[in-house]
């Protein structure tokens, strides 16, 4: 059975373990991961591994004897309670095995739960879960969480409280972070409301959103989009000794400025475009202040020569690459002003 949607959502949140099994798949690895790790701890609880509730497999070692599996969900432990036999980078060799396990699988077995990458539609893996009513299927996808799930996972933090503007920023903070580091994010601000009964606010948002390299790459867009010249070498320079990369300084500009002509572009003004673009916080009135000096054309000249830069950098050249960044960035502070 292949589920979607809130379907999805719920039975990930709370796995039946009448069920027989689930595969979770999809190309963002770490997405699969961060399922998986909440389905096992859901299925055998927090004491689950340690009490040798969770039996794990090697993939390698299933396609070698395909009864392993079928011994392994029949096993009986010292402890009782649920057990799950989970196998990780599974793929269509496994069909067969699998097929069989499920077969085979009695009433008190263990949940089967499989974890693989990009299945194609006509995968013979999925179609042995799609096919068998007792076991479940979940596509994990490369979107962000959105509200609901946001909310779901600040309310098992028992952190119900929120005003409207600091979601707003969640599910900007969301679509900017890795799946990890926005668990890890969220993890910190239930921390730090812990015993903490006021309403989350913005400022709390932005005070315990990640920073990146440092807050030196902040400093560098602040320079660009305030036109500061100056500045611009004494921040690269600082970059450049914390290790920071050209070509990873030259995605993080390219981002800033498209940020600020999709809000320079919005119809409905600055401010419902910084909105649309997901910037939130403190940054949200930098980029406002910084709009009244840029126009469309000059930021669609910077984009360009960022592009240009972004591909001289990635092709073998015999130019010093932090050079013809700042090269590139000098010239877009020292451009046509509004």
């Amino acid at each position: 059975m292949l589920l979607r949607g809130a379907e999805a959502r719920r039975f990930l949140a709370a796995p039946d373990p009448a069920r027989a099994g689930l595969l979770l798949f999809g190309a963002d690895a770490m997405r699969v991961a961060l399922h998986r790790q909440q389905v096992a701890a859901a299925l055998v609880g927090p004491a689950g591994e340690a009490e040798m509730r969770l039996i794990r497999l090697a993939a390698s070692d299933l396609r070698r004897d395909g009864a392993l599996l079928g011994d392994a969900i029949r096993e009986r432990g010292f402890f009782p309670g649920q057990r799950v036999v989970l196998v990780e980078d599974a793929g269509d060799a496994l069909a067969a095995p699998v097929r069989a396990a499920l077969e085979l699988r009695q009433e008190g077995d263990a949940f089967i739960l499989l974890a693989a990458g990009s299945l194609a539609t006509r995968s013979t893996l999925r179609a042995v879960f799609e096919r068998d009513p007792r076991a479940v299927a979940v596509a994990i996808y490369d979107d962000p969480p959105g509200r609901d799930e946001i909310a779901a996972e600040l309310e098992r933090a028992r952190l119900g409280r929120i005003e409207p503007a600091a979601m707003e920023d969640l599910v900007a903070l969301a679509h900017m972070l890795e799946p990890g580091d926005f668990r890890q994010t969220l993890e910190r601000i239930a921390l730090y409301k812990l015993g903490d009964g006021t309403p989350l606010t913005p400022d709390e948002v932005a005070h315990l959103a990640p920073g990146t390299h440092e807050a030196g790459v902040d400093d560098l867009l602040d320079a660009l989009t305030a036109r500061r010249a100056a500045g611009l070498a004494v921040v690269l320079r600082r970059l450049e000794g914390q290790g920071v990369q050209p070509v990873a300084l030259c995605i993080q500009v390219l981002r800033h400025l498209r940020a600020l002509y999709l809000a320079a572009s919005d119809p409905g003004g600055v401010q419902a475009g910084l909105a649309r673009a997901r910037i939130f916080g403190p940054r949200r009135d930098r980029m406002a202040r910084a709009l009244r000096d840029w126009d469309r054309r000059a930021l669609e000249t910077a984009i360009a020569l960022v592009l240009e830069t972004d591909l001289a950098l990635r092709q073998s050249t015999r130019a010093p690459a932090m050079a013809l960044l700042e090269r590139a960035l000098l010239r877009i502070a020292m451009g046509g002003r509004r």
